[in-house]
């Protein structure tokens, strides 16, 4: 299967023969990237934000995921979990979903707009989870620091950074490198997208940083 990246919250994976999935397509005139031009028969929205819910961007869509739930559409299991706005703690936290997607045994875990560890019995909840799409900026989501404590509890094969500051990002979030840093690492493997098997999942978490492309 194929993983590509567009900035922000937004990838888009595909798999011949199966269902294709968007996740969180922004408005790039909130945003200051290009205009999104992406087809896809799926498309999942983790939290109401301009950023993440422009579903004008994606063409072909013929079903639409903005919440918690199971879902089976064109040989991909999704889950959906909750894990923002639902503690009495703090009444005024957003939604956010994040979305479990299964093509053909390989797991990808968009975190979407997820603001804290999740617990171990959460975590057990979402399963075996070999690739993480991990929010690594700020910006209301989690902190370098709080992403890499994600990273070490889902112990994912593959961790990629999403949601952190680009050329051109209207937006005020943190630099890539200072999650680096909190991983403790210099050097990080970077490729326009990513092709894998379920056989090239590493054992040890490896954090692989894809090029924001343009979709026009």
């Amino acid at each position: 299967m194929e993983i590509t990246w567009y900035g922000l919250s937004c990838f888009r994976l595909s798999e011949r023969g199966m269902a294709s999935v968007v996740t969180d397509p922004y408005n790039h005139q909130e945003v200051g990237f290009e205009p999104l031009k992406l087809k896809a028969e799926i498309v999942t929205v983790s939290h109401n934000a301009p950023g993440h819910n422009h579903l004008q961007a994606v063409k072909g869509k013929n079903h639409v995921i903005s919440g918690p739930g199971e879902y089976e559409i064109g040989g991909v299991f999704i889950t959906g979990v909750q894990t923002n706005g639902n503690t009495k703690k703090d009444t005024n936290e957003p939604r956010n979903t994040l979305y479990v997607f299964d093509y053909n045994g390989i797991t990808i875990a968009h975190l979407g707009d997820i603001r804290r560890v999740p617990t171990q019995t959460e975590v057990e909840a979402l399963g075996n989870v070999h690739i993480a799409l991990v929010p690594v900026g700020g910006g209301g989501s989690l902190s370098a620091a709080k992403a890499a404590e994600i990273v070490s509890v889902l112990e994912p094969g593959i961790v990629i950074p999403m949601h952190y500051q680009l050329p051109n990002l209207k937006l005020k979030l943190a630099p890539l490198g200072k999650f680096l840093k909190e991983m403790g690492i210099d050097e990080v493997e970077q490729h326009d997208s990513l092709k894998v098997a379920q056989s090239s999942i590493p054992e040890e978490t490896k954090i692989i940083v894809l090029k924001a492309q343009t979709s026009s």
